[in-house]
């Protein structure tokens, strides 16, 4: 996955989802964005909240397994500098 993010003072803690058709079909493409924004959902309060997150879906999100999934999600926001106080899973 590829994680965009945009702080400022006028955002709060937002998520936007995008899957694109190389993903495959429309159920494919629906999975990889229930699966991204539960990930998000759940490790929501280990982010900060004054940031606006757009999380892009790539191909191999369906055939990874669930912890992967949340792993890449906290990696990311580590290396983004969204996580509170270090936090990770």
């Amino acid at each position: 996955m590829v994680m965009l993010v945009r702080a400022g003072c006028d955002t709060s803690l937002r998520l936007a989802v995008m899957a694109g058709k190389k993903i495959g079909g429309a159920v494919a493409r629906n999975r990889a964005k229930r699966r991204l924004r539960e990930a998000f959902r759940l490790n929501r309060l280990c982010l900060k909240s004054n940031c606006d997150i757009v999380l892009i879906a790539r191909d191999k999100i369906n055939k990874a397994s669930w912890p992967e999934v949340q792993a890449e999600l906290i990696a990311l926001a580590g290396q983004a500098g969204i996580l509170k106080n270090g936090k990770t899973l």
